[in-house]
């Protein structure tokens, strides 16, 4: 019993660390971005060809990318089992974002923020660090999921129904993306290393780019609207707190881990991916459709920076359920 104590604190204190180094990389950047608009050299207005780059072309190379493994039984059970817990997980979210906006009269962008996580630009780095690069494709089932609902469900909630069709969702480069990968995966068609190499260099930029964007934007927000706003909080305790843990009893009710071989770990990365901060996306697409980009900034940023707090916390009580 005390060999099994000491090693689950060894893999809670691994997490934490690795969490910790990771939100701190990801703040440095943010504090790159914003040094370049307070020394003068960019504008915050300056960050909307970045977002551009970032949901038309960054994100696109990453859903492609994804989807370039070998098949083999293993994988696709353990793809099965995540793309079903991503599945589950968001109409859980979807619903319980829908209940929590009629409750605490939450604004479109408090709506959007409360459902959507970061899951890319931290997990994949975080369970490339924590389990090895084999098991990144566990968590792209999470974004692809995600991705597909952001550009539906998240851009109905910030932009209203009547400006979304069918064929601009099926015309979206990057719903094409989704579309392209699983098509590629099912015919176990492999991509030149030329053309795969590209996407990876592009891809590399998911979470830096991101980050940018954020710090560029929060540098024309008055640091004291940021902090004092009780609003902001508000959404911070849904996003990193409260959905967390009711989504944690949840996945221990169901016991998804026993659906698949290495259960445990798959269930594990795709939860780490529901406690993330508020997405990055969600910042880059109030930009693009001028939807209160301040605002999606300074949610961003203080979920950023206290989910080093939250996120290790989160997890220990997972493991210890």
């Amino acid at each position: 019993m005390a060999v099994i104590n000491n090693r689950l604190l060894i893999n809670l204190m691994d997490i934490a660390l690795l969490l910790a180094a990771k939100i701190t990389e990801l703040t440095l950047i943010v504090l790159m971005g914003y040094a370049l608009v307070k020394f003068k050299l960019l504008q915050s207005k300056d960050s909307y060809p970045l977002s551009v780059i970032g949901l038309y072309i960054i994100s696109p190379a990453v859903m492609i990318k994804a989807f370039q493994i070998e098949y083999t039984p293993a994988i696709l059970q353990g793809l099965l089992l995540s793309l079903s817990m991503a599945v589950f997980l968001h109409l859980i979210l979807i619903i319980l974002g829908s209940l929590l906006k009629r409750l605490l009269k939450l604004d479109p962008l408090e709506h959007a923020a409360s459902i959507y996580s970061n899951s890319g630009n931290l997990i994949i780095p975080l369970v490339m660090a924590l389990f090895g690069p084999e098991w990144v494709i566990y968590a792209t089932c999470f974004i692809v999921v995600q991705t597909f609902l952001f550009w539906t469900h998240c851009r109905m909630i910030l932009c209203g129904k009547g400006n979304l069709t069918l064929k601009q969702i099926f015309s979206n480069v990057n719903i094409l993306s989704i579309i392209i990968g699983v098509t590629l995966f099912a015919l176990q068609i492999k991509l030149p290393p030329m053309i795969t190499g590209t996407l990876s260099a592009v891809g590399s930029f998911i979470g830096p780019n991101a980050m940018l964007i954020a710090g560029m934007l929060i540098a024309s927000i008055p640091l004291r609207t940021i902090f004092s706003s009780k609003r902001i909080y508000l959404v911070t305790a849904l996003r990193l707190i409260i959905i967390p843990l009711f989504l944690l009893l949840i996945v221990k009710l169901i016991g998804f881990e026993r659906w698949a071989e290495n259960g445990d770990t798959i269930v594990m990365i795709s939860f780490l991916a529901t406690i993330s901060p508020a997405a990055a996306t969600v910042t880059q697409m109030a930009l693009i459709f001028n939807k209160d980009a301040n605002k999606a900034s300074a949610v961003y940023g203080v979920t950023t920076l206290l989910c080093v707090f939250t996120m290790p916390l989160i997890i220990a009580l997972y493991q210890l359920i």
